[in-house]
C-alpha cells in the first residue's frame, strides 16, 4: 500500500452542501493511494489526529436523527466498503478473487451504513429464518444530490427491506438526508410511495437483480417483499446496535472482524 497521504477533507465544511444539521462529531478524511487500485484506502481522523474506526468511533445518531456513512456516492459503480476486517475498518474497494469489484450499472442513490450497527450471523431472524451478514446495517439514501464518499449525513430513517443474499439476512434501510429538500415531507415509508412513487420498486429490483450479470441466483426479499415502516426499522436498528454493543464488549465471537483493541 503506498504510503503518502492523498488528500485531506474536513467533513461538515465542504461546499455545496449545507451545513443544516450541526456535528456533534468532527473528523477528517485521509486518502492512501489511488481510487480505483487495490491500495487505496479511505482512513479517518478525529479532530486532534488520532485516527478513528468509522464504523466503531462515529456515533450511530445525531440528535435525534441517525448518522449515515456514505461509501457509495449515487450514479457511481465502484463497490465501496468499509473493510470490516481491517484495521481501523477504512473505506476500500470490495475485491473477488484479486479483483476490483464494480457494479455492472450504477447505483441510483447514495449508499452506506449505520456505524455502531453489526448484523450477527449467530442470530436467525425468526421471520425470515436466515441469519445476518456480518456487516453494519445498509442505508439507500434517496435524495436528490449525490454526497460525497465519506461523507456523514444525519438521515431521516423511513423503512426498510429485508434483502436475502446466499441465504443471509441483508437490511437495506431507506432513508432521506435531513438537509434534502424533499425530506419534510417525507416522514414514514407510506410517504416515500407517496411523493416518490416508483422508488421503493426501484430499489427492490436494482437490489433483486444487481448479482445476476455474474451467473448469481436473483436476491429474495422477506415480510413478502413489502418496504417494512419506520416503527419496525427503528427495531431494526435497535436490534443491530445492541448486538454491536455485544461484539464490542467481547460477549459474541468476533471472528475476523477487526473491532478495536
Amino acid at each position: 500500500m503506498q504510503a503518502a497521504a492523498v488528500a485531506f477533507r474536513r467533513v461538515g465544511v465542504a461546499r455545496p452542501f449545507r451545513p443544516a444539521q450541526a456535528r456533534l462529531f468532527s473528523y477528517s478524511q485521509h486518502k492512501v493511494g489511488e481510487q480505483g487500485t487495490l491500495d487505496y484506502r479511505m482512513h479517518f481522523q478525529d479532530k486532534n489526529g488520532n485516527k478513528i474506526s468509522p464504523w466503531h468511533d462515529i456515533p450511530l445518531k445525531s440528535g435525534e436523527h441517525f448518522n449515515c456513512l456514505i461509501e457509495i456516492p449515487k450514479m457511481t459503480k465502484p463497490k465501496m466498503e468499509v473493510a470490516v476486517k481491517e484495521e481501523m475498518n477504512p473505506i476500500a474497494q470490495d475485491v473477488k478473487k484479486g479483483k476490483l469489484r464494480d457494479y455492472h450499472g450504477p447505483i441510483f442513490w447514495n449508499y452506506g451504513m449505520l456505524p455502531q450497527t453489526w448484523e450477527d450471523p449467530n442470530v436467525t431472524h425468526k421471520e425470515t429464518n436466515c441469519a445476518g451478514d456480518n456487516d453494519p446495517v445498509d442505508v439507500v439514501e434517496i435524495g436528490s444530490e449525490a454526497l460525497p464518499q465519506g461523507a456523514v449525513e444525519p438521515v431521516k430513517v423511513l423503512g426498510v427491506l429485508a434483502m436475502i443474499d446466499d441465504g443471509e439476512l441483508d437490511w437495506k434501510v431507506i432513508g432521506i438526508r435531513v438537509a434534502d429538500k424533499l425530506a419534510s415531507e417525507l416522514n414514514d415509508i407510506d410517504d416515500v410511495e407517496a411523493k416518490c412513487p416508483g422508488v421503493i420498486s426501484g430499489i427492490r429490483e436494482w437490489f433483486r437483480w444487481y448479482k445476476t450479470p455474474d451467473g448469481k441466483p436473483l436476491n429474495a426479499f422477506g415480510f413478502e417483499e413489502k418496504a417494512l415502516d419506520k416503527k419496525f426499522a427503528l427495531e431494526v436498528i435497535e436490534e443491530t446496535h445492541d448486538a454491536w454493543k455485544k461484539l464490542k464488549a467481547g460477549s459474541t465471537e468476533k471472528g475476523k472482524l477487526w473491532i478495536g483493541q
